[in-house]
């Protein structure tokens, strides 16, 4: 809304008010008192220098995925079938561990400094088919990570609640916040996946809601948060094997679902639908990663790898010291 001048062109007192509102609370860190007036935009920016540009040519420029993932060129259709789920990206085995374990070390630094930075946040997004190894591979990549500065959001059925708003309502509410990480095992993108195959929206609906999840993913990174994407690829004989695995051992029973062999009677149903969702929803800034899944260990390195390089170029900083520290004293 379009602001009307007093008489001397310098705005009405209510907005010289409001000006002044805005100063008083930016000095005193506007995070701990949320301004609830029509200033709140210019009191958030000038607050201590921790709001992110809006402007539309911030995009984040994103290092490369680790060797081994295949990431979706934006633009570019996209096979599964022609991705080997079994390549490890040059990886060994016998070293895996040792891999996995300095890669956890720098996510937990950068991680620390991201949450003290208090500018941006860092969204991973995971998807995969049934047994996929989304769970498995969220456990082994952030272990030891501070759980104050990292939230887990699994996204199942929607709620009534849920099922009342628009479908990206639910997913928004969970995005991260200045200075978190942010986890979706699974995500907005089951709203062109599973609804596409069930056949529960039209064609049109679901075909529709390609543009508006770059659209939201776009506002996501306009606003200060990076996007890591990623796709677990699993071969359709691994996940035969996994399912059986299951049932052959008790103390797994309980990961073990009946639907699951339902939905593996629509495994290529669900390829050609990740074919396409990859395909139109990899952008620029915040593009597709294809991580071949089947051999677990080089699975969690890969993902693990990726996000520590993704954090490192995001630089987070911790901030500067108060002035006057050296001369203090702890009193006994």
């Amino acid at each position: 809304m379009a602001r009307k001048n007093g008489k001397d062109g310098s705005g009405s007192p209510s907005d010289k008010a409001a000006d002044k509102a805005a100063e008083t609370r930016s000095q005193a860190g506007w995070r701990d008192h949320p301004p609830s007036f029509a200033g709140w935009a210019r009191a958030a920016i000038a607050g201590s220098g921790t709001a992110p540009s809006l402007s539309p040519h911030l995009h984040p420029v994103l290092p490369p995925a680790a060797p081994g993932i295949v990431t979706v060129e934006p633009g570019r259709s996209v096979d599964l079938a022609t991705i080997d789920p079994g390549a490890t990206g040059g990886l060994d085995k016998g070293q895996a561990k040792a891999a996995l374990e300095a890669q956890r070390a720098r996510i937990k630094l950068l991680q620390e400094k991201l949450y003290a930075e208090r500018r941006r946040s860092l969204l991973v997004v995971f998807q995969a088919i049934d047994t996929g190894g989304k769970d498995g591979t969220i456990r082994n990549v952030l272990e030891g990570v501070n759980p104050q500065g990292c939230r887990v959001w699994s996204f199942k059925v929607p709620s009534a609640e849920e099922l009342d708003q628009d479908f990206l309502w639910r997913y928004h509410l969970r995005t991260p916040g200045r200075g978190l990480i942010g986890v979706f095992n699974r995500s907005h993108y089951e709203d062109v996946l599973v609804v596409r195959v069930k056949g529960l929206v039209p064609e049109e609906t679901w075909r529709e809601r390609y543009g508006l999840i770059n659209d939201f993913e776009r506002l996501l990174t306009l606003s200060g948060t990076v996007i890591l994407k990623f796709f677990l690829h699993i071969s359709k004989d691994e996940q035969k094997e996994r399912l059986e695995a299951r049932l052959a051992d008790p103390e797994k029973h309980w990961k073990f679902d009946p639907a699951d062999l339902v939905e593996r009677k629509s495994w290529d149903a669900y390829q050609t639908a990740f074919n396409d969702a990859l395909a139109r929803c990899s952008t620029p800034y915040a593009p597709w990663h294809v991580v071949p899944a089947n051999r677990k260990w080089a699975r969690n390195v890969m993902v693990a790898q990726t996000i520590a390089d993704t954090l490192e170029a995001m630089d987070p900083r911790f901030p500067e010291p108060r002035e006057g520290l050296e001369g203090i004293k702890v009193p006994d």
